[in-house]
């Protein structure tokens, strides 16, 4: 029997012409409105949403994990950041909607710029934050325009053939692998709410709804979600609140001293309930729909928008978390290492052999719960595309002469993995050499670094831009997330990035991942996750921290450079690849273990 696979590769749903916007506009002329926002997002803000949230793909065949769609009666613009700067206009019917990248312009300056005075803006108050709808009601407000909430999403309303909501199975995590119990979890956030002077949490991050309670769903692909919300009294049982009657009797069991089981459906009458005597309530400021702020202050309570304490206490992993990291990335990187093997063994393969073979191959482990996204299998000017993921009409074969990027990564029951390679298909150039070696040395760099307790994700990123920097070259994304532990493989709020401005902080697991990407031709990225632990530094005067690779799986020699290596790079690289290949060599077979060894020589060896 043909194993069920994770990943497909359909052509995505691109919007047939302008037909489905002026079926919008429609809908928008008989609620007395001129525009309409469609986010790509549900009532959770989440990153991957269920089929029936997919507004912004069946709209404008744009299938990236963001962006935002705006439109008007007479105009139409998709806003996207840089990592779909080519992807989107190549899945957009420009013809009937402008692609903006939002580093030239943001929504709200296009909106500025083309909304009139005496214009009504609407937009579904359940898939905009309190703070994204006071920013669109301040640009309406410069254009003289007014701001609408609907009751029923418009995109909706014109959907035929919407699919249904999703109603997967939820069980519990095993505390084994959480690390904590769910009742030691929810004295912590009882703790934190009576610091903060709260009264109760409304939690709407199913990402903290799933470690809060240990428990782990079947809602979305690719991260084990089960949509809904929590209710989290100061004093008092909680209670949950989710979309799947499809509850495991153990979890039922185990929650049953701590909390009570609901609908979805009877969440907004429970918070109205909990706002009674004015109770002051956190909303997540980064999840919570500005529907929930309504909701909130209509039943008399007062809506205290900020950080969900969950996210930061969920971001620091505890011991058992870290083991079943660490378990996770020894058996994943067998996994990738056998796939290596086989593509240079294979030669040429087209990127969804590529994408299948390396799926096969986690799922031999017999752990494989899911792929942690859908994987991205670039070969040649593909791989320049920073999200791009294959489908059967852009399916291609490497070929003599390119390089082959594949982003990808795994869920177990004990961890999340994600992983970038980039191999050369044949001989590569010089100036392939090159830039890959730049890129690698913006990887060590993030690898080596030691820095003091404080320190933001800011702080350092521009240490894996430096020799990119030298040479005249960048590239347009992050150079670290955050990770969940068998969560979502993009975890906040710890990031390695211009816009990271969390300390760091031990146990936090995030990725390593630099790049450099040459539109039309190749492009390149190197990818390990790493934990923050504290490093000791002889003499020294303050907590200092630094980063663990846990990711254990080689790097393409062939596209090393050695002559721009300096001694700690090249001791750096003989010393990772000495590490994968003592981890991986006992459990692996003879012709892939024979592989491993000739891929981890030193650079010295040539």
């Amino acid at each position: 029997m043909t194993r069920a696979r994770f990943q497909t590769f359909d052509d995505p749903s691109h919007a047939k012409g302008p037909e489905r916007i002026e079926a919008l506009r429609a809908a928008l002329r008989e609620v007395g409105a001129e525009g309409f926002v469609v986010p790509r997002a549900d009532e959770h803000q989440s990153e991957y949403v269920p089929a029936n949230a997919e507004r912004l793909a069946w709209l404008t065949g744009f299938t990236g994990s963001a962006g935002t769609a705006i439109v008007l009666q007479d105009a139409a613009a998709l806003f996207v950041d840089g990592r779909y700067t080519v992807q989107a206009p190549a899945q957009v019917d420009t013809a009937a909607m402008t692609v903006v990248p939002v580093a030239e312009t943001t929504p709200e300056a296009w909106l500025g710029a083309h909304l009139k005075a005496g214009q009504t803006l609407a937009y579904d108050p359940w898939l905009h934050t309190p703070d994204g709808v006071a920013r669109l009601e301040r640009a309406a407000a410069k254009a003289g325009a007014s701001l609408r909430a609907v009751e029923r999403n418009l995109v909706d309303v014109v959907w035929a053939g919407r699919p249904r909501p999703p109603a997967g199975r939820v069980a519990a995590h095993p505390e084994a692998l959480a690390g904590e119990s769910a009742s030691d979890k929810l004295a912590r956030i009882r703790a934190a709410l009576g610091e903060g002077g709260l009264d109760g949490l409304v939690v709407s991050d199913p990402h903290n709804l799933a470690w809060g309670f240990n428990l782990r769903g079947a809602d979305l692909g690719h991260t084990p979600l089960a949509l809904g919300y929590a209710l989290v009294p100061r004093e008092g049982r909680a209670a949950l609140y989710l979309g799947s009657p499809d509850i495991d009797p153990t979890l039922r069991e185990a929650l049953s001293p701590l909390a009570d089981l609901h609908p979805r459906a009877a969440f907004p009458e429970a918070l109205a309930a909990l706002c009674a005597g004015a109770a002051r309530l956190r909303l997540d400021a980064a999840t919570g729909a500005a529907a929930l702020r309504t909701l909130v202050e209509a039943g008399g309570g007062v809506a205290d928008v900020g950080p969900d304490p969950v996210t930061a206490m969920k971001a620091v992993k505890n011991a058992a978390e870290i083991a079943g990291t660490r378990a996770a990335h020894h058996r994943d990187g067998l996994a990738v290492t056998r796939f290596l093997a086989w593509l240079e063994r294979t030669g040429p393969v087209s990127e969804i052999a590529a994408v299948e073979a390396l799926e096969d191959f986690r799922a031999a482990t017999g752990e494989l719960r899911d792929v942690s996204f859908p994987t991205i299998s670039g070969s040649g000017p593909n791989g320049a595309i920073v999200h791009y993921r294959v489908t059967r009409a852009t399916d291609r074969a490497s070929r003599a002469g390119e390089l082959f990027l594949i982003d990808s990564g795994a869920q177990y029951a004990d961890g999340t993995t994600d992983i970038t390679r980039t191999v050369a298909v044949g001989a590569p150039t010089g100036e392939m050499r090159e830039r890959f070696t730049r890129v690698l040395k913006g990887h060590i760099a993030i690898a080596r670094a030691v820095f003091p307790e404080g320190t933001t994700g800011a702080q350092i990123d521009a240490l894996a831009r430096l020799s990119l920097w030298e040479a005249g070259l960048d590239y347009d994304h992050g150079t670290g997330h955050g990770v969940g532990a068998f969560l979502s493989v993009h975890e906040g709020p710890q990031r390695i990035a211009k816009t990271g401005t969390v300390a760091l902080k031990p146990g936090m697991i995030l990725s390593n991942e630099p790049g450099y990407y040459k539109p039309g031709a190749y492009g390149i990225r190197i990818e390990n996750l790493v934990l923050v632990e504290e490093r000791a530094v002889q003499g020294g005067e303050r907590t200092m921290l630094g980063f663990e690779t846990l990711t254990l799986a080689p790097l393409d020699r062939h596209l090393i450079d050695a002559g721009l290596l300096g001694a700690a790079d090249t001791a750096w690289v003989d010393a990772y690849h000495a590490r994968v290949r003592d981890s991986l060599s006992p459990d692996l077979d003879g012709e892939a273990r024979d592989w491993l060894a000739a891929a981890t020589r030193p650079l010295a060896a040539g």
